[in-house]
C-alpha cells in the first residue's frame, strides 16, 4: 500500500492517541505535526517530523504532504479545515465535522469546490459490534427490527481536565459521543424523521448525560425503527453496549472494547464471558433462553485509514462520505432543541 505524507493537526489524546496509532498499523508516515507543547513526543514516535506551532505554519509545507489529519479541539475545525481545503490537499477530520449543522454545510460546500478532498473520521463503523450487527441485518437473522439501543455509559464522576468536559460550548458528551452513535443509527436504520432528546450536565459544565430516541424513515411500508442512544459520565451501572430486538431475534453485546461492562449481566443466559468450548464472539444473537455466539467479524478501525490511502491515491470515495455528518449535525442540532423545548423536533 502507498505510504502518505501526513500532517497532523493535534499531538493530544485524538491526535497521538488515536490517528497516530492508527497511521503507523496503516503504514502510513506522519512527517509534519502542529503542537505547541508536545515536541518531544512527536520526535520520539515520528523521527525526522517537523513541528510547527500552527496550521498556517503547517500548510506552508503543503507541497509535501499528501494528507492532512485535523484532530484539533471541535470549535477549530472550521478554521482549520477550510484552510487546508484551499490549499487542495486532501482532508481527513475528526468527528463531529463542526458544532452545528450550518457549519457543517459550510465545510461540504468548500470540499465540493475543491473536488471532494474531504472525509470525517467515523471510526465507530469499524467497531466490531457495528460490523457484527451490519452482517446480522443483511442476512436478514433477526427479523423485522422494531428497536436499536446503544450506550456509551461510564462511572466517572470526578471529571478530567479536558477541554471536552470543561468547555459548554464543545458540546460535551452530545457532539463527543453523539456524533458516533448517532451515524451508527442511521448508518444501519437509515434517515431520521423525529428527535427527542434529554440533556444534562451533571458533574461537568459540559453536558455528560445524553438520551436520544430517534424515530426513522419506514421501509417497504413497515414503520421505521425506533433508536434509543445514550452517553453518561455519572452511571454507575452501565446497561447493555447494544440491543436490537427484531421479531425473530435479537441481538446483544454487554462488553465495550473487550471489557465486559459492570452490571450489564441481565441474568445467566447473557453473562460476559465465553464458556467452555465456545469461539470467540462478537456478542450473542438471543431467543429467549437460547443464546449463540456471534463470530468476530473481519476488520477494525485501522481500515479507515487503509481506505482513506486509495481515495487519496486512486481518486476513489472517500471512506465517509462528508454529507453524512451533515445529516448527523442535524439530529445533535434538534436534539438540543428537544431538550430545551421539551418537544419532538421533526425534520
Amino acid at each position: 500500500m502507498d505510504s502518505l505524507r501526513v500532517g497532523l493537526v493535534g499531538y493530544g489524546g485524538a491526535g497521538r492517541g488515536i490517528h497516530a496509532r492508527l497511521l503507523r498499523e496503516a503504514h502510513q508516515r506522519v512527517t509534519h505535526v502542529v503542537t505547541r507543547h508536545r515536541a518531544a513526543q512527536v520526535h520520539e514516535d515520528w523521527p525526522g517530523a517537523v513541528v510547527v506551532p500552527d496550521v498556517p505554519a503547517l500548510l506552508a509545507h503543503v507541497g509535501e504532504l499528501d494528507l492532512v489529519v485535523v484532530a484539533s479541539p471541535t470549535g477549530d475545525h472550521v478554521e482549520h479545515v477550510l484552510a487546508a481545503l484551499a490549499t487542495g490537499v486532501h482532508v481527513l477530520v475528526d468527528k463531529p465535522l463542526a458544532t452545528t449543522t450550518a457549519e457543517a454545510e459550510r465545510l461540504v460546500d468548500a470540499s465540493l469546490h475543491a473536488g471532494g478532498r474531504l472525509t470525517v473520521f467515523q471510526n465507530r463503523r469499524w467497531d466490531p459490534e457495528q460490523l457484527a450487527l451490519r452482517g446480522l441485518l443483511e442476512a436478514g437473522t433477526l427479523g423485522r427490527v422494531h428497536r436499536f439501543e446503544r450506550r456509551w455509559e461510564r462511572f466517572r464522576p470526578v471529571p478530567q481536565d479536558r477541554w471536552k468536559e470543561n468547555d459548554p460550548d464543545a458540546g460535551g458528551l452530545l457532539l463527543d459521543l453523539g456524533a458516533h452513535l448517532v451515524d451508527s443509527a442511521v448508518q444501519l436504520f437509515g434517515p431520521v424523521r423525529s428527535v427527542y432528546a434529554e440533556l444534562a450536565a451533571r458533574s461537568t459544565p459540559a453536558v455528560d448525560d445524553v438520551f436520544l430516541a430517534l424515530v426513522h424513515d419506514a421501509r417497504s411500508g413497515e414503520p421505521g425503527v425506533v433508536s434509543h442512544l445514550q452517553a453518561g459520565a455519572v452511571v454507575g451501572a452501565p446497561g447493555p453496549r447494544t440491543r436490537v430486538l427484531g421479531d425473530a431475534a435479537a441481538y446483544l453485546v454487554t462488553s465495550f472494547e473487550g471489557e465486559p461492562t459492570p452490571f450489564a449481566v441481565l441474568d445467566d443466559a447473557y453473562e460476559e464471558g465465553r464458556r467452555p468450548g465456545e469461539p470467540v464472539h462478537e456478542g450473542w444473537l438471543v431467543r429467549g433462553a437460547e443464546r449463540t455466539p456471534v463470530p468476530v467479524p473481519a476488520g477494525g478501525h485501522v481500515d479507515l485509514y487503509r481506505e482513506a490511502v486509495r481515495w487519496v491515491v486512486d481518486g476513489g470515495p472517500p471512506p465517509v462520505d462528508p454529507a453524512d455528518a451533515v445529516r448527523t449535525a442535524r439530529v445533535l442540532d434538534a436534539a438540543r432543541t428537544s431538550a430545551a423545548e421539551g418537544v419532538v423536533v421533526r425534520l
